[in-house]
């Protein structure tokens, strides 16, 4: 069997096994990307193994807030866990938004361990063509 290490996981899980799991004071930091798509911002979160109805979802004014519990799976009294890196405990991460996003029409969507929020920029904020009028001829000065 072929193994290949990674010297920065391996300080990764003991960072987080000192740590310990995050709680709902201490929440751990969940990975994201972001990005503009047309009219709207995406913003992706991983969070495998956390069912939907443990996802928590908050905008207030511009802040974004997102927790979501990853709980133990359960285990039988014949079961001996030989492994164990997947994180438990909460997770959590606010991004501030801008104020040319429309927040009162955020969707998201939960599939295969992505948390997928769709922003769609606010009308005032998209870019618009402004006419100019022409005046209606001219006018001379006689002194």
């Amino acid at each position: 069997m072929l193994m290949r290490t990674d010297p920065f996981r391996e300080l990764d899980r003991l960072a987080q096994h000192l740590m310990g799991p995050g709680t709902w004071s201490r929440p751990s930091a969940m990975p994201m990307d972001a990005y503009r798509e047309g009219d709207e911002y995406v913003v992706a979160f991983d969070l495998p193994g956390v069912t939907a109805d443990a996802i928590d979802i908050d905008v207030e004014r511009n802040m974004l807030t997102v927790k979501a519990e990853r709980r133990p799976v359960a285990t039988g009294d014949d079961v001996q866990v030989e492994l164990s890196e997947r994180p438990l405990g909460v997770f959590s991460r606010q991004i501030v938004l801008a104020d040319t996003l429309d927040t009162e029409h955020i969707q998201a969507d939960y599939d295969a361990g992505v948390l997928t929020l769709r922003i769609p920029i606010a009308e005032r904020a998209k870019p618009r063509k402004i006419s100019i009028g022409v005046g209606s001829g001219r006018k001379e000065i006689s002194g």
